[in-house]
């Protein structure tokens, strides 16, 4: 049975009202409150009961010192699920477009985080755009000497590496040339992800004695494909705004968050699981313990990914308390991808 079967749809409107009115107040919530709230014209009983199997369910909880009700982790799962459903739309993406001026880039990327922060009150990042699922497009080995080959390597956008590496056979100009031509035939198209065990034990074989080159050139490969992740360029804002809520702003806590925010390791961790998933063209939520970042697991995470051309792009987050205005912040970063589609494509003109 899943999460509708389970609720009608007085007890999605009951629940929806707590949410909204905790996201507000930051105060447990009472059935007296919930009869106030909404249309439902229930009396107080009415929905004592109906929140009493909320509870049951797992959707609320009641914090040890108040008789008021707060959602749980479920209930909020369930409520950025119903947001999402009824408006989300996807992104218009930005087609044909290349970044010529990094420096131009950048300014603009930290003034998107400036804003983030400041219209939600929350903390902001954003990564610079990447290259994700490089393609290989062509291999060149070319003889500087009996014991050096020259490695030339061009990967989707052009990017180009050149690399020496050490060989212990003698490769004659034919065996350089079928070497070439089995590296280009066998690999050319293919992600780093698709260059798997197959290829490579298969590959190794048809190079037979010349094997031990193929396995440095595939080495090289796997480097210039993954060229630019130890660049990444991740720009955040708002850090101090997590003072602003009680549930995050305890000292150890509040450390731990802001601490989390200057270290480009476990802010790239969040980027690469947003990449690394199914849904990673549109926007995710994580809530609590979904976080995949253990300092962040009190905190509520949007997240969108903004493409600038073909396999080009990059990540914005939101993070602050599971109590986050969700239907704002999601207008906002959909507000935000409006902006910068508009100031891309002026650029472009």
């Amino acid at each position: 049975m899943n999460d509708k079967d389970q609720l009608d749809g007085r007890k999605v409107t009951i629940l929806k009202a707590i949410i909204k009115t905790y996201l507000e107040t930051g105060e447990p919530v009472g059935s007296r409150t919930i009869s106030k709230y909404t249309d439902l014209n229930l009396s107080s009983a009415t929905i004592r009961n109906e929140m009493s199997d909320l509870e049951e369910l797992g959707y609320i909880v009641q914090p040890h010192t108040s008789a008021g009700r707060i959602p749980s982790d479920k209930g909020y799962r369930f409520y950025v699920d119903q947001i999402m459903q009824e408006k989300e739309e996807e992104f218009t993406e930005i087609k044909d477009l290349m970044l010529k001026r990094v420096d131009r880039v950048e300014l603009l990327l930290k003034q998107m985080a400036r804003i983030l922060a400041q219209n939600t009150n929350y903390a902001a990042l954003i990564s610079a755009p990447q290259y994700h699922r490089n393609k290989l497009k062509f291999i060149q080995l070319s003889k500087v000497d009996d014991g050096k080959l020259l490695v030339v390597i061009v990967v989707e956008g052009n990017m180009i590496k050149n690399t020496m590496i050490p060989v212990s056979q003698q490769l004659s100009d034919e065996g350089l040339l079928n070497l070439n031509i089995l590296l280009n035939n066998a690999l050319n198209g293919l992600t780093i992800e698709e260059i798997n065990l197959d290829v490579i034990s298969r590959l190794k074989e048809q190079a037979g004695i010349h094997s031990e080159v193929v396995d440095r050139v595939l080495g090289e490969v796997a480097e210039a494909i993954r060229a630019d992740d130890d660049d990444l360029q991740i720009y955040t804002s708002g850090a101090t705004n997590i003072f602003k809520y009680p549930e995050l702003s305890d000292g150890e806590m509040a450390s731990r968050l802001i601490g989390t925010l200057e270290q480009k390791e476990l802010l790239q961790e969040l980027v690469d699981d947003v990449n690394s998933s199914e849904s990673s063209s549109g926007i995710q939520v994580y809530i609590g313990e979904e976080a995949p970042v253990q300092t962040m697991r009190d905190c509520s995470i949007v997240t969108a990914n903004y493409e600038l051309g073909e396999g080009l792009r990059g990540t914005i987050g939101i993070i602050g308390p599971k109590r986050m205005d969700y239907e704002k912040v999601l207008n906002t970063l959909r507000n935000l991808m409006t902006q910068l589609d508009s100031i891309l494509k002026k650029d472009e003109r």
